[in-house]
């Protein structure tokens, strides 16, 4: 064996001189808060997913028609669970990846609250249209995106470690489109005549900017670094990555204009939206890229396998879903201009809400909640058992209900549905039920270890 040879150790160099990556090591941030407001958005995440399974689920159970079809689970899966879990983890990420200071405490709270909150009172038109309550909710979501942009982009100013600025590109295009997106919709539901009378050419501008645009950013965005992180590989910057969010980046606001800059379909209108199309068909299929080449360099891990299972396969599934969600959308653009058919909720609704966003949010808590909720090895290796189990059976069960649910419900197909949603039901339920679980491992912590 050769001799132990002692290494000296570089001496600290003080914080006023350049160099951010010396800083970065100097510098010891605290995020327990941080995490905190992570956890509990993920959770307030989660009682939305439950929300959302249960409109979906009650009016088969009591053998009625919904009155808002399938708006009432679209908005709740995408509006209230996505959206309040970007509240929670996009500013988290925005400032660990620069290794910046978070956000004020109140910032990151109001925002999860305020976007929770007015994903709630909008939810609320499905059983009273015309009640104030859609329009305060409304506000109050367009309060929350000002906060988030605020916890997600700000502490990017003090940044001490290396920029990150595909991300937070991606993530600043993703607050311009929600707000856009969030003050038509606020317009539409507190009765503003100049947006009802052309809400039939209105409707795909808010759905491409809140779904393709700001949830697909952010999700996309996110999984530059999350995937390689779950995968245990480096994050190196990839062609594919660039590709993916500049294509999604142009794209839905290029629709959304093609749709707005006449009072009906023109050949300049078709042109904008068309290549809006492509360009956002581009950045999909490039993202499904960039999740092929990270799963290639994968690393292998010896433990946990079902946890890492169903992490994994949770955010590699929904990749490919989105692609499909979006071959969709945007062949209705590039078929039909800008008319109101290039806009149909149920083409979409199964790809787009089940396999993306309600997936990629499931594998995300599963990696998350382990890996930065309070405690300690032991705790943490607890949680990643329980939300590791039955990981084949619920990913099965997931991406096979939404096959069946992406054939029947634009079809009208009722045995389909009824299988599908069956399924999908099964998996996301099983997948709340170790969810709270864990969460509960968390509240039996002595108080020593929330800190």
């Amino acid at each position: 064996m050769a001799p132990l040879v002692p290494v000296r150790s570089a001496p600290m160099i003080p914080l006023d001189r350049p160099g951010p990556a010396t800083r970065a090591r100097a510098v010891r941030l605290d995020r327990n808060a941080d995490r905190r407001v992570t956890a509990a958005g993920l959770t307030l995440s989660a009682g939305f997913v439950g929300a959302a399974l249960v409109a979906a689920v009650a009016p088969v159970m009591l053998g009625a028609d919904a009155p808002s079809g399938w708006w009432l689970p679209l908005h709740l899966a995408m509006a209230g669970a996505a959206g309040t879990a970007i509240a929670a983890v996009m500013p988290f990420f925005s400032a660990a990846l620069v290794a910046a200071p978070p956000a004020p405490v109140a910032v990151r709270v109001g925002a999860v609250g305020l976007i929770a909150l007015g994903a709630g009172l909008v939810a609320a038109r499905a059983v009273a249209p015309a009640g104030p309550l859609p329009a305060a909710g409304g506000l109050a979501y367009l309060g929350g995106a000002l906060l988030l942009g605020w916890a997600t982009l700000g502490p990017l100013r003090r940044a001490l470690g290396p920029s990150r600025p595909l991300v937070a590109f991606a993530y600043a295009v993703a607050v311009a489109d929600v707000l856009a997106g969030a003050t038509l919709a606020t317009l539409f539901v507190g009765g503003w005549l100049p947006v009802l009378e052309r809400w039939a050419v209105l409707k795909p501008v808010h759905a491409w900017l809140n779904l393709l645009g700001f949830v697909a950013l952010v999700i996309g965005g996110t999984l530059l670094h999350l995937l390689p992180t779950v995968l245990g590989t480096r994050i190196v910057p990839r062609a594919s990555g660039a590709l993916a969010v500049g294509g999604l980046a142009v794209g839905a606001p290029l629709v959304a204009l093609g749709f707005l800059i006449t009072g009906g379909p023109g050949p300049a209108a078709d042109l904008l939206a068309r290549a809006g199309a492509t360009a956002s068909l581009v950045g999909a299929t490039a993202l499904s890229w960039h999740a092929v080449e990270v799963v290639r360099a994968r690393g292998r891990w010896t433990t946990d396998a079902g946890w890492h299972r169903m992490a994994t396969g949770g955010l590699v599934a929904a990749t490919g879903w989105f692609a499909v969600a979006m071959l969709i959308a945007a062949g209705r653009v590039l078929v039909a201009g800008t008319t109101p058919a290039a806009w149909r909720v149920e083409d979409v609704l199964a790809p787009l809400a089940v396999g993306w966003a309600l997936q990629a949010l499931v594998a995300a808590w599963t990696h998350l909640l382990p890996s930065i909720g309070p405690g300690g090895p032991p705790e943490h290796a607890r949680q990643r058992t329980r939300l590791g189990r039955r990981a084949t059976a619920r990913l099965v069960a997931l991406n096979a209900g939404t096959v069946l649910l992406a054939l029947g419900i634009p079809t009208g197909t009722g045995p389909l549905i009824g299988a599908g949603g069956g399924l999908a039901v099964l998996a996301l339920g099983t997948s709340l039920g170790l969810a709270a679980g864990a969460l509960g491992d968390i509240r039996k912590l002595p108080a020593a270890a929330n800190r």
